[in-house]
């Protein structure tokens, strides 16, 4: 699963001409790419998805939406890091041809 999770910028920077923040999903701080956003300053809050910032959004709809992602338990999933996701792979069940190449019917 893929979400958009929103988070709250406490830094903006400039990296390679790139307007970067670091920016707070409820405890777990990330690196996100700000330039489709460029009105959205520190202190505000955004919704991003794979590491981009695509829109503002206000503080209560913010900690509203990332309570009810903590409550359906997918926040920790969407928030993990690399290792945490192939470990989470490496545990689910596995297909022999996820293609379905090799059916029996």
């Amino acid at each position: 699963m893929c979400l958009a999770i929103p988070g709250k910028v406490e830094e903006i920077t400039t990296e390679g001409g790139l307007r970067v923040g670091r920016v707070n999903f409820g405890g777990v701080v990330k690196r996100v790419c700000l330039d489709y956003v460029p009105e959205v300053e520190v202190g505000d809050y955004t919704i991003v998805h794979v590491g981009f910032a695509l829109s503002k959004i206000d503080e209560a709809t913010a900690e509203q939406t990332l309570a009810d992602f903590r409550e359906m338990g997918v926040l920790d999933e969407e928030l993990g890091t690399e290792e945490e996701a192939f470990a989470r792979a490496a545990k689910a069940p596995q297909m022999a041809c996820p293609d379905g190449s090799c059916s029996t019917e």
